[in-house]
């Protein structure tokens, strides 16, 4: 096995993480913050102050099943990169689209996708690409919250979600 993980914000995390966790090759998921200034932030920290942190999911996958330029292929399709601080009904810093990586080759392909995403659909993409500094986990009440409420996808439909 060959893990590699990305910390990707596309909007509400709690959709996010559903839509990750079907994904074949993805090991584990798990919901927090990142991209901020502050230490150990909460929930009503993100939402409320400006913290400039964004609502995140850490996605571990095995690139032997499913390669880094797959995951970025959902991520681009589950989300509207072209939206500034906002998907759905979401608005604020904290929902913006961004992708925190790890490694140079990550960079790399990160800007491939996005390159070949503005190409393909003649859009801008507006995702945020950075440096992972640090991942803060969410509180517990986050984790796994759309499998086990059957509630809360956001802007990420669990009935059209074909992998």
């Amino acid at each position: 096995m060959s893990k590699q993980t990305l910390v990707l914000g596309a909007g509400c995390f709690w959709g996010v993480q559903y839509f990750f966790d079907q994904l074949e090759g993805v090991i584990e998921t798990e919901v927090g913050y990142a991209g901020g200034a502050i230490d150990n932030p909460t929930y009503e920290q993100v939402c409320y102050e400006d913290t400039g942190h964004a609502e995140v999911c850490r996605v571990v996958f095995d690139d032997n099943v499913v390669s880094i330029l797959d995951i970025l292929k959902y991520f681009f399709m589950m989300h509207d990169p072209t939206q500034l601080n906002r998907q759905g009904v979401d608005v604020g810093d904290q929902y913006r689209s961004v992708i925190f990586y790890e490694t140079a080759n990550q960079l790399s392909d990160i800007d491939s996708a996005v390159h070949y995403i503005e190409n393909k659909k003649s859009i801008k993409v507006v995702t945020q690409v950075a440096a992972l500094d640090k991942f803060w986990p969410a509180e517990d009440y986050h984790q796994k919250f759309t499998e086990r409420t059957g509630r809360g996808a956001c802007h990420v439909e669990p009935s059209s979600i074909k992998l």
